[in-house]
């Protein structure tokens, strides 16, 4: 029967008879599942048409080995026919006359009962006219074998001792349902008509809305969870990165500059200012405002002079005039070392007036751009992971440990280094990572020790022991600009005397 047609039923019974007291004999009545009514009824009961009340029923049900007592008799009375029957059994006699398992369960509840007596080794007979109680306490519970008139009897068959037997012996559980009395509701009528959920826009077109009858709000229902959205996938691995780092002792720099001006971008990098890296064609230009206004005088005099002569280090420079209005230029950055560059004369800047050197590990995850033609692996704008230590005498052996300790954390154990060239670092690696479900080596970044260039200009080491080298290394997540498209133009005469102090251990890195 669907659903209409017992709601039907339901309504016309209410009518021409009165509220249902029991909505489980109801549902015998009909010869439908309890189920499927109190679904009707409930849906009834939200639009107020009906009235619901609960009540609860519990009942015993015989098992298994309740049943088999029910339908064949208990074990005491089987063994105390075959006693009766035969007149005296020995143990043994009675076990091959009901089996073992009966005769395991049976002696001892009929000597208990004292229908059966001890003589000698055998069993006899110690009281006639005996009846099987336990089976007739099991019909009393289940009154029949038809399990729904099982369920419409109260189950006050059986005293609370007998109850207790049955229980303790495991020949009845106790089952309990709940049911209902049904009556008319505030808004009963004999057929029902459906409430209306949602105003549509089919109901505003043909006029229904006028007389249909709406739901009334629920205004304490919880409601649907709002999706307040998802962490970027970009956004969620930038996280991760910035995690393994901090944990690694590192401290984010500051990279919301996402406009530079070419001097610090190219030329504190050490960039020849002739550089093709440097055209409209890779770099994107800013055409307001197009020059930057202000950078530190002393140290733009600095750079300058290492890029004319070499500055104080022994160095020939790249021998060529310096372009104060290229240096000037504002344009997208091409890489975060620019923030780099100016961390390390920050560094530079906290040691003088005989302030010690303190070591530092710094971080970046940031935006940088290049004029690139896109394609499947190529974008405008991508992310670069950048990393820098300041500390005294690093080797590459540090480097790579540090490098592998990263990659270690996000799960990329089989690394190889290659020996790379970068203008301005010196020596360079390129990092290899194995991609097992590629089976090949990718390249993965690339690193290096800064070159003396950048930090004897930003005059890392000022204030620092002669006997002491203070060397950076730099980590990046993602290829620079120089990785592909600058070489160098300019020669070292590096000795031993090109900085002040300067100890022989100056040219390992």
């Amino acid at each position: 029967m669907d659903a209409v047609a017992l709601e039907g039923l339901v309504l016309r019974r209410l009518e021409d008879e009165g509220p249902i007291s029991d909505s489980g004999a109801f549902a015998l009545a009909l010869g439908v599942d309890h189920g499927q009514l109190l679904g009707v009824v409930q849906s009834l009961w939200t639009d107020e048409y009906v009235t619901m009340e609960a009540s609860s029923r519990s009942w015993l049900v015989p098992t298994p080995e309740g049943e088999a007592i029910r339908q064949g008799g208990s074990p005491e009375f089987h063994v105390y026919e075959a006693v009766l029957k035969a007149g005296s059994l020995t143990l043994a006699e009675i076990e091959a006359a009901v089996g073992k398992a009966k005769a395991k369960v049976g002696v001892g509840a009929a000597m208990r009962e004292k229908w059966l007596k001890k003589d000698g080794a055998a069993m006899t007979v110690a009281k006639r006219d005996v009846t099987d109680a336990v089976r007739e306490l099991l019909e009393a519970v289940v009154g029949g074998t038809d399990v729904a008139t099982q369920q419409q009897m109260s189950g006050g068959f059986v005293d609370a001792d007998a109850e207790k037997q049955l229980t303790r012996r495991k020949l009845v559980k106790k089952e309990k349902a709940t049911y209902y009395s049904v009556g008319r509701g505030p808004h009963f009528k004999r057929e029902r008509k459906k409430k209306v959920g949602d105003l549509t826009v089919e109901a505003l077109k043909d006029g229904s809305w006028k007389t249909a009858e709406f739901k009334a709000y629920n205004f304490n229902a919880m409601g649907v969870d709002v999706g307040g959205g998802y962490a970027q996938p970009l956004l969620k691995v930038r996280a991760e990165f910035r995690r393994i780092l901090m944990g690694m002792g590192f401290e984010e720099m500051p990279t919301n500059r996402w406009v530079e001006s070419s001097f610090w971008n190219f030329d504190a990098l050490f960039q020849p200012q002739s550089h093709p890296a440097r055209d409209a064609h890779d770099t994107f230009f800013v055409k307001s405002p197009r020059d930057a206004l202000t950078w530190p005088e002393d140290y733009y005099a600095k750079v300058k002079d290492m890029h004319e002569r070499g500055g104080d280090i022994g160095s020939l420079g790249h021998r060529c005039v310096f372009d104060d209005a290229e240096a000037r230029k504002n344009l997208l950055r091409t890489h975060t070392t620019a923030v780099s560059a100016r961390v390390l004369r920050q560094l530079a800047e906290n040691t003088r007036d005989g302030k010690p050197f303190t070591p530092a590990k710094y971080f970046s995850i940031d935006r940088v751009f290049r004029n690139e033609t896109m394609d499947s692996t190529h974008l405008c704008e991508f992310h670069q992971v950048e990393g820098l230590v300041a500390d005294y005498d690093l080797s590459l052996g540090n480097l790579i440990s540090t490098i592998r300790t990263f990659f270690a954390n996000i799960g990329i154990t089989q690394l190889r280094f290659k020996p790379a060239f970068n203008p301005y670092t010196e020596p360079s690696m390129e990092v290899f990572g194995y991609h097992p479900d590629l089976k090949k080596w990718t390249e993965i970044g690339t690193s290096s020790s800064s070159s003396r260039l950048v930090s004897l200009v930003s005059r890392l080491r000022d204030g620092v022991a002669s006997s002491c080298d203070v060397t950076v290394c730099q980590i990046q997540g993602t290829p620079a600009c120089s990785d592909r498209r600058c070489s160098p133009r300019w020669a070292s005469r590096r000795t031993s005397e090109s900085s002040p102090g300067a100890s022989p251990s100056n040219g390992r890195r």
